[in-house]
């Protein structure tokens, strides 16, 4: 049983990491975006 409680924490903790890496990269590409924009005006 505690095994499995282990598995599922690190698996939620992987999630999490995972989440805040793809809005870092969304950000990032949003800021690009914006930049693109301001050049083309």
């Amino acid at each position: 049983m505690r095994k499995l409680v282990m598995i599922f924490a690190a698996a939620g903790l992987m999630a999490t990491a995972a989440c805040n890496t793809v809005r870092g990269a969304g950000q990032d590409v949003e800021a690009a975006g914006e930049a693109v924009q301001d050049v083309a005006k």
